[in-house]
């Protein structure tokens, strides 16, 4: 572990000017994203989860394991989840302050980042509402962004991400995507990712992150091929010399080994975790990696004396019920119980953060490689001596050969099947 001298220093220069100006008397070590990034990337074969804190109580827990494992973490909500028509009270502008409040209750002393996931532009309309609200993320105490748009065409998703970037603080992480989260169905391909990050790396901009469909979905997968370990590993080589990692999304459906396999065969440093940590603080049978177990009716089995009392979980059922939820649907329970959760005695809250502690930490030690990044980290922000480790790429690519013209001349060019259309949202 760090010292206690060298954490108060990485506390004093590793901090963001926006966290330090929400928090100024802050214990929490906050970071931009790109510290966690370089961590992973330094220790090899290592992944940071992004745990989505859909409740108050698994951002609690996942903070606990990060602490166990002394690993960095991610703690992110996606535009769908807590966006202006969240289905979470936890949201956007509210989940920075969640987090600092916690590590300082509970001496948390681990790098955190505060990742605005998915901020999804789903059309070209999306592009002025996000001009006006990224920049609010920031002010809220966000410190990494995922400009998700993938649901646009490929020179669309590469012109948004050109136009948004400018709202997006130099220091701050950055995850782009391409290809939706849909399964089997418009898996990515070595050109769509080649064309996304040659265009943005011919305008100066070096992203942390790509996302890819890489063969899994959101939300609760029964069956599935899963992760695509070949094709991931076949796009991130190919995308070496740009020095950008990968970010797994849809860990749903993707066993231990699976998920230990991505890790130790592709340069993926970013893991999102999230339907698995709520089903596991509202205390429901899941299997080893989290994947909700389903009666023979279909419905979902509450471990008696786990998460929930049985009368909330009854009461949540009931709502569901009535509002037609079914299956992965029960993620729009977060926001109207998020209050009554937190109305429960202490030690029915504390079990359901100790649910997720121990899901989390077992994947940070056991699954992910991730124990001891935390050290990394704090070693990587006393080294710099600033809160922005500057970005791990260097400019490749002609600009003169990426103008928005012959960037709609080169997407014509290429091959790619994006799937079915749908809702494909976390």
């Amino acid at each position: 572990m760090v010292s206690s001298s060298d954490f108060k220093k990485a506390i004093q220069i590793g901090r963001p000017p926006n966290v330090t100006r929400l928090f100024p008397n802050s214990r929490a070590l906050i970071v931009s994203g790109k510290y966690i990034d370089q961590a992973m990337a330094e220790k090899g074969q290592a992944i940071a989860m992004a745990a989505n804190g859909r409740n108050n109580l698994v951002i609690r827990g996942a903070l606990q394991a990060a602490q166990r494992a002394n690993a960095c973490i991610i703690i992110e909500i996606a535009r769908s989840e807590g966006g202006a028509d969240a289905y979470c009270a936890v949201n956007y502008w509210n989940i920075a302050r969640q987090v600092d409040a916690i590590c300082n209750e509970l001496d948390i002393r681990i790098p955190v980042a505060i990742h605005a996931d998915h901020y999804g532009i789903k059309k070209e309309s999306d592009i002025a509402v996000a001009k006006v609200e990224i920049p609010t993320l920031f002010e809220a105490g966000m410190t990494s962004i995922a400009v998700d748009a993938s649901h646009m065409p490929d020179d669309q998703n590469l012109l948004a991400n050109l136009q948004l970037n400018p709202f997006i603080p130099a220091w701050a992480g950055l995850e782009t995507e391409v290809g939706e989260i849909k399964g089997k169905e418009g898996l990515s391909t070595v050109e769509e990712a080649g064309f996304l990050i040659k265009g943005l790396n011919a305008h100066n901009i070096f992203a942390d992150w790509i996302a890819l469909n890489n063969g899994t979905t959101h939300g609760i997968e029964a069956s599935g091929q899963g992760i695509q370990v070949d094709l991931t590993r076949q796009i991130h080589d190919a995308l070496a010399p740009y020095k950008i990692s990968g970010a797994q999304h849809g860990t749903s459906g993707n066993n231990s080994d699976r998920l230990r396999e991505i890790a130790a065969k592709t340069r993926t440093t970013k893991a999102n975790v999230a339907t698995a940590l709520q089903m596991i603080s509202w205390g429901l049978e899941v299997n080893d990696y989290g994947n909700a177990i389903l009666s023979e009716d279909g419905s979902f089995i509450k471990v008696k004396d786990q998460g929930v009392t049985d009368e909330m979980w009854e009461a949540m059922v009931a709502h569901a019920t009535s509002a037609g939820l079914k299956g992965g649907n029960y993620k729009k329970l977060n926001l109207p119980f998020e209050n009554k959760l937190l109305g429960q005695p202490m030690a029915v809250r504390e079990r359901m953060a100790k649910r997720v502690e121990d899901f989390v930490y077992n994947m940070l030690a056991k699954v992910f490689n991730a124990s001891e990044t935390a050290d990394i980290a704090i070693q990587k922000i006393l080294s710099t001596g600033s809160y922005d480790p500057g970005p791990k790429g260097e400019r490749i690519e002609n600009p003169d050969d990426w103008t928005p013209e012959k960037i709609v001349q080169k997407a014509a060019e290429i091959d790619s099947d994006k799937g079915p259309a749908g809702d494909f949202d976390d």
